[in-house]
């Protein structure tokens, strides 16, 4: 049983959707199980204080989270406390020792006012000792009430006093000298700590001065209460500038390469907790690189399944296309990552030998251009993940940049024919192509190369372009065998004449032999005017008289000086030696395995139309003869291509019969063919459109009045011999 035949059984099985599901789910483990070894984190066996036995250096560049915050917090720590200069302070301690003195001086002049009034009815030492307690009363209460602090409990009731009975002159020269030596004071930065400092400094001017003893006493007591700290702390500023200053902080991290810990040293805590971090310890490895893999599978496969998803196409034939691209991907990361274990192995730069352009080349050649061109976008990312080198980088975007452009031209350059000759030489222009690549990433890169080493990178980049040429070569063929996949090549071999098949019937049958060239002429040119494939038109009409060769003589083009046996016959057994050649020739391409499309226009190419002339004939004979005894088993035409063929095969047999047709006469003759086909349902299973069936007419039309053109009637020789001797004129 081949492999069509295996894909077949498990369709019937399987429905679409569960088929389809399968392939995504068994594409998707592959080539995360292929990638796996490329992303997972070497990791040791080692313990604290253990004495390590190779040298262990970071695979990635990451924070130290903890290193960070301690630096950080020692930055913090260094920022000195932040302490705001208030001068207004200054200003306001002079006023509120300035309003002390108003106060004192408001106070005596109503108490006097008062005693004056009543000092006919007392004494005057009374009134002196009434007054002077009433004075301290009404002073206290004054500042108590106008005063925001609570000085009345700060200063003592004596200083009060001795302000309360000096006199003007006095408490006006105690007033300047306070207020002098508090401001000079508190015009320089007073700290907390430095208070006292600056009281005493203060207690020393006013007691330097020229005032009494007791006024000496009180100004110091007023010149000492009213400093007070003005450069104070700013707790919300300092935190700021903390703030800044853990901010400053680069983060501490640990770099790609960096050597975490040297062969024979030993592990103490903190590279353990290195190696910890980074996940490099059996004990506690690292996922991250695993779901990030599996975040690029899933990209990948989502990738695929939209592209299959919007194709316009039957189910099978999805299916197989996406089989055929699954395999082909798989094999190319297969391919890519032995060439990876080899450059483990010290072979340095060998991924520029990876024949990245082979995957596009032969998904371009047996499905599209579109689906080459995502298939090359997905290796280069893969690329990028198998090449790369675990301590300097994650991925490789060299490697990434140098599928991708070789993928690109791989594809660009396979042309339309995909003839071997064709592919090979494709191979070479990639070859080129991945020279310049090559070119292009060691100089921009700078890199310090012997002249050995270019060598050998412009040796892999030739043998790459190569070597993906001739594996599509060497694989097409048993991609196409095992998938039934038509591809341009594969049409073109078909088309050699060489085939068994081909020359059985020029053999055998060489009126059908010529038939079938004319008709894949016809058909050829109009499936071309409406964008079919042309090329599968043409050796479709090759095959589709196949089954003619199991009875030659009993076919119109192949009775050469022959009776015609049907004269002989029953119209019935005519109708079933007719009728048979569609079948026959089926089987006949299916016995040689020829692809599905052309077996389908051997089966489709008469569709189920009527043998008119043997029904009408056994109609002479029975007026109750059914229609659909006559008629072909089909199926119908259900491509564009079988469409062409089964109109261009009638009308070159009904315009072959004419003798010597005018053009008018052909385009008559096709309108009326085509008409009759439409008619009897013959293009309702297929996406023909009116407007195409006429551009089909338009170029059978061309195409015939080529072939039937009219030809210059030379006289009869004896008659140039009687001219030639002077006999006539």
């Amino acid at each position: 049983m081949d492999f069509q035949a295996y894909i077949r059984k498990i369709r019937t099985f399987l429905s679409y959707k569960v088929f389809t599901t399968l392939i995504y789910c068994i594409l998707g483990l592959l080539l995360f199980t292929i990638l796996y070894h490329n992303v997972k984190p070497e990791t040791y066996d080692i313990e604290l204080f253990s004495v390590a036995d190779k040298t262990i250096r970071s695979p990635k560049t990451v924070e130290d989270e903890i290193k960070t915050a301690e630096a950080r917090e020692n930055a913090a720590e260094q920022v000195d406390k932040v302490y705001v200069f208030k001068k207004e302070i200054a200003q306001n301690r002079v006023s509120l020792i300035s309003s002390i003195f108003d106060f004192v001086k408001d106070t005596n002049n109503e108490s006097n006012k008062v005693v004056e009034e009543n000092s006919s009815e007392i004494k005057k030492e009374e009134a002196a000792a009434i007054s002077l307690e009433t004075r301290l009363k009404q002073l206290k209460t004054r500042l108590t009430e106008n005063v925001s602090e609570d000085i009345t409990n700060t200063i003592s009731d004596p200083i009060f006093i001795t302000l309360l009975q000096a006199d003007i002159a006095e408490l006006q020269r105690s007033r300047d000298i306070v207020i002098r030596n508090v401001e000079s004071i508190m015009n320089e930065k007073i700290r907390e700590d430095g208070t006292e400092a600056a009281k005493k400094a203060v207690a020393d001017h006013i007691k330097a001065s020229a005032l009494p003893d007791e006024m000496k006493l009180a100004a110091t007591e007023l010149g000492k209460y009213a400093i007070v700290p003005n450069d104070l702390y700013d707790p919300l500023l300092t935190e700021e500038r903390k703030k800044q200053a853990k901010d400053d902080v680069e983060p501490v991290k640990i770099l790609q390469g960096q050597i975490i810990v040297q062969e024979g040293h030993l592990i103490d805590r903190e590279t353990y907790r290195q190696l910890e971090m980074l996940g490099l310890l059996k004990s506690n490895p690292t996922r991250k690189p695993i779901i990030g893999l599996g975040i690029f599978v899933l990209m990948t496969i989502g990738s695929i399944y939209i592209y299959f998803s919007s194709l316009t196409t039957s189910e099978e034939k999805k299916q197989n296309y996406l089989l055929l691209s699954s395999l082909i991907f798989i094999c190319s990361v297969i391919i890519m990552k032995i060439i990876g274990l080899m450059e483990n192995d010290n072979l340095n730069k060998i991924a520029y030998i990876f024949p990245a352009a082979m995957a596009p080349m032969l998904i371009k050649t047996m499905i599209n251009e579109r689906l080459a061109l995502i298939m090359t976008i997905i290796l280069a990312a893969c690329g990028s993940i198998v090449f790369h080198d675990g301590i300097s980088d994650t991925i490789d975007i060299e490697v990434a940049v140098y599928i991708l452009f070789s993928g690109m031209a791989g594809v660009l350059f396979v042309s339309a024919r995909n003839e071997r000759s064709h592919i090979l030489q494709a191979g070479l222009l990639v070859s080129c192509v991945n020279l310049l690549l090559i070119s292009f990433l060691l100089l921009i890169g700078g890199g310090q190369f012997t002249i050995t080493e270019y060598v050998y990178f412009g040796l892999f980049s030739v043998v790459s372009g190569i070597l993906s040429s001739v594996l599509t070569i060497g694989l097409l063929p048993f991609f196409e065998a095992g998938f039934g996949i038509l591809s341009t090549m594969r049409l073109i071999e078909l088309s050699n004449p060489n085939h068994p098949l081909l020359k059985k019937l020029l053999t055998e049958t060489p009126g059908t032999y010529h038939h079938s060239v004319m008709v894949a002429n016809l058909a050829e040119s109009a499936c071309e005017a409406i964008g079919a494939n042309g090329l599968l038109a043409r050796v479709g009409c090759y095959y589709h008289d196949v089954g003619k060769t199991k009875r030659p003589p009993f076919f119109i083009e192949n009775q050469i000086n022959i009776e015609n046996p049907h004269d002989r016959l029953p119209a019935e057994t005519s109708k079933d030696i007719i009728i048979a050649h569609a079948v026959d020739g089926a089987k006949e391409l299916r016995k040689h395995k020829l692809p599905k499309e052309i077996v389908d226009i051997a089966e489709q190419h008469h569709g189920t139309s009527l043998l008119k002339y043997f029904y009408f004939k056994a109609k002479k004979l029975n007026e109750d003869t059914p229609e659909s005894d006559y008629r072909y088993p089909g199926p119908r035409p259900q491509t564009r291509e079988a469409a062409v063929i089964s109109l261009a095969d009638s009308v070159e047999a009904a315009v072959r019969s004419m003798a010597n047709p005018t053009p008018g006469e052909i385009r008559s003759l096709v309108h009326h063919i085509a008409q009759d086909k439409i008619l009897d349902g013959q293009f309702n299973e297929c996406d023909l459109t009116l407007k195409e069936i006429e551009l089909v007419k338009e170029r059978f039309c061309e195409t015939l009045n080529g072939i039937f053109h009219s030809r210059i009637e030379y006289p009869d020789l004896k008659q140039q011999k009687v001219i030639g001797n002077g006999t006539t004129n």
